[in-house]
């Protein structure tokens, strides 16, 4: 299975989701250069009463591995995290030895964070990967660790599995590997 080169996306593109549980709505900006992509995207919704309005950066290299990403709050909340050499590092701690071996990100309320391992794999239907992610819920901004089960179903169709079987969800993605419908949560414009 293939997806489209990301030196494809050095025009940019651009996506929007609006989220289906609370009211919301992303827009992601992609673009690409030689050192990899940069993804960037504002968010404002409503979740269990409380609005929110928020950007993220996330620098990746060529082959979608997570270098660095940053998260920024209207009401001035925010986290930064780099990754060297296999170690996670924000600038208050130093090295955060807790997400050695995290490769993936996962931003709460955003569907892009998908799109990581999806297009940092190589896959084949029926394929299956336990992912250790550093997970950032969007409430606190107190990164963890979570393991993640993705399995490819069909080109371009994947599905998404909490480690402890809580949560499960089909996943349509495009050329980009870019997530077209989750379902309950989020859904491509």
């Amino acid at each position: 299975m293939s997806f489209r080169p990301t030196a494809e996306l050095a025009g940019g593109r651009n996506v929007r989701w609006r989220a289906l549980e609370g009211d919301g709505l992303e827009h992601l900006t992609l673009r690409t250069d030689a050192n990899g992509f940069r993804a960037e995207a504002a968010l404002i919704g409503e979740r269990e009463g409380r609005r929110f309005g928020a950007t993220y950066r996330i620098d990746c290299d060529p082959d979608f591995m997570v270098r660095a990403f940053e998260i920024t709050t209207t009401d001035g909340r925010g986290l930064a995290m780099t990754r060297r050499d296999g170690a996670w590092h924000d600038s208050a701690r130093g090295h955060l030895p807790a997400f050695d071996g995290c490769i993936d990100i996962d931003l709460s309320a955003t569907p892009f964070t998908n799109t990581l391992p999806i297009r940092r794999c190589s896959w084949q239907p029926g394929q299956q990967r336990r992912i250790a992610m550093l997970f950032v819920p969007f409430d606190s901004f107190e990164p963890f660790v979570t393991e993640q089960v993705y399995t490819c179903l069909a080109p371009r169709l994947f599905r998404f599995e909490t480690a402890d079987g809580s949560f499960t969800a089909e996943l349509p993605v495009d050329e980009d590997g870019l997530v077209m419908d989750y379902p309950s949560l989020f859904q491509r414009l």
